[in-house]
């Protein structure tokens, strides 16, 4: 086997463990979504959207602070991406000016290679760049819908439940987006050992999975968040009595 075939078996190796990780991951989300960490966050949002709209004129201003945080860390992440992005470009551009590193890689060194290296880095840059910036975008329209009068406009708790709800979905999606940034900058980092050969991007994916393994997945167990107060009275209840 030459050094180039190594490209061809190891780099779309691991790149099937990171797409098998997190299509894995999404499934868990979907269906326990209180055995991982963005399922629990997601609806721990959810009641805090609801605590924040129960009374505005006390905290609106901690939402609205809040929420702001939350756009700095896209803001900052977004910024990142678009730097690193042209820093990128401007590698590709020089890629065939200085090769002298090219002898310590064990794999394909062609120029042609190194093209679709950077091109790849700077793929899950420009992705990351516009995640973040639709993070920002529901963050900015949540930041207005929190402090919304509902109450004033419809006197239906109907209605209260699902200017609630749409909240909720804003500042969760927001959420997602930034989560999803953040993955594509899980991605560049064995694309950048790529760099370095296929044995090296191959085995940073398999301890890059491990580590979002242990960050992904919560252990600790509780009761359903998702019952309301009179069917969680129930099941006190019924676990009193021993049922």
């Amino acid at each position: 086997m030459e050094r180039k075939d190594l490209d061809y078996i190891l780099v779309p190796a691991g790149l099937l463990v990171m797409v098998g990780y997190h299509l894995w991951l999404l499934y868990r989300i979907k269906t326990q979504p209180n055995s991982t960490v963005i399922g629990i966050n997601c609806i721990n949002r959810s009641f805090w959207v609801r605590a924040m709209m129960e009374d505005t004129s006390k905290n609106g201003v901690l939402a609205v602070q809040t929420l702001r945080n939350n756009i700095m860390a896209s803001t900052l992440l977004a910024s990142t991406a678009i730097m690193l992005s042209s820093l990128i470009a401007v590698l590709m551009s020089s890629v065939t000016k200085d090769r002298s590193a090219s002898v310590f890689v064990y794999g394909n060194t062609s120029e042609k290679g190194y093209s679709i290296k950077y091109f790849s880095i700077l793929v899950c840059f420009l992705v990351a760049f516009l995640f973040n910036v639709q993070s920002i975008r529901y963050y900015s329209h949540a930041s207005i819908l929190i402090n919304a009068p509902f109450k004033k406009m419809s006197p239906h708790l109907k209605h209260h439940n699902l200017t609630t709800e749409y909240v909720a979905n804003t500042v969760n999606r927001g959420s997602y987006f930034w989560s999803l940034g953040l993955r594509a900058f899980y991605f560049s980092f064995p694309l950048f050992l790529w760099i370095f050969g296929p044995i090296p991007m191959f085995l940073s994916c398999f301890v890059l999975v491990v580590m979002l393994y242990f960050l992904d997945v919560t252990f600790q167990f509780g009761w359903v968040v998702g019952v309301d107060d009179e069917e969680h009275s129930i099941i006190t209840k019924d676990e009193e009595q021993g049922v």
